[in-house]
């Protein structure tokens, strides 16, 4: 088990900010926070706010159909080639050239797509928000509903980018971004419909979880993912006992006896 956050992560980590949250687990009024609580008991419990929001943009674009041991190098040799001591990250990027940012982020996969768009989006923030002073600005102190339909109108910005921009970088309650993880692990245990997509997961728990656990709850539940309720063999399927979890799940799509999985959507 790990006990303590990962440093090179999306979510900040020591490196990248996070002010330590208290909870008491005893007050959980819904199924999902008493998860959360668990998974805040196992793992860390912590506030986000205060990444740059640019930053934070692209590292997140980076780690998009990747692993963070695959986008980090391509984050850190991005802020390495284009963020000087004085320089704007979004006007070297807006000014880079396509292939030399591509050959950069290799290590990120989909680097081709990834670059343009990153490219594209660098232009954007310049003209319309001045750089990345006015960006920051824009995404800690405009209204979060309106933050995240400007982001998702970006090209290749999606509701789970959009939701970690809002949180990491904007510090904002409430939000609870959706990857693969939480998808598969709220079907999984019963905490959203089985058939849900990740719009539909999202409203289900940031119905059910405060605020101000959405943050350490989201990066939890990614390690719980990864240590635990792994796709293809959950730590349940040989023995129930090896969750942490086991008690609060409703092992949609996991069948311990003839030890099959499937997505939940299409359990029986």
């Amino acid at each position: 088990m790990t006990d303590r956050e990962p440093t090179k992560n999306i979510s900040g980590g020591d490196a990248g900010g996070g002010n330590e949250a208290r909870f008491d687990p005893a007050t959980a009024g819904t199924r999902a926070e008493a998860v959360v609580d668990r998974l805040g008991e196992l793992y860390w419990t912590k506030t986000y706010g205060g990444r740059d929001a640019f930053e934070c943009l692209v590292r997140t674009i980076l780690s998009q159909n990747t692993s963070d041991t695959a986008s980090q190098p391509a984050h850190d040799a991005l802020v390495d080639r284009y963020s000087g001591d004085s320089a704007d990250l979004v006007d070297a990027l807006a000014e880079a050239d396509q292939q030399t940012l591509a050959e950069t982020i290799q290590s990120a996969g989909l680097y081709n797509q990834k670059s343009e768009r990153i490219i594209a989006i660098a232009g954007v923030v310049r003209e319309e928000f001045g750089g990345e002073a006015g960006f920051d600005e824009f995404v800690r102190d405009e209204d979060a509903d309106i933050v995240r339909d400007r982001l998702l109108e970006m090209n290749g910005v999606g509701p789970k980018t959009a939701d970690c921009v809002l949180l990491f970088a904007g510090g904002r309650g409430g939000v609870f971004p959706v990857d693969t993880h939480v998808h598969r692990i709220a079907r999984r245990m019963g905490l959203a419909p089985a058939d849900a997509d990740h719009e539909t997961v999202r409203e289900y728990i940031e119905r059910d979880v405060p605020g101000e656990k959405c943050g350490f709850g989201h990066t939890a539940m990614i390690q719980f993912g990864r240590e635990y309720c792994k796709a293809r063999k959950p730590a349940c399927l040989d023995d129930p006992e090896a969750c942490p979890l086991a008690d609060r799940c409703d092992q949609v799509g996991v069948y311990p006896a003839s030890g099959e999985v499937v997505d939940p959507s299409a359990a029986d």
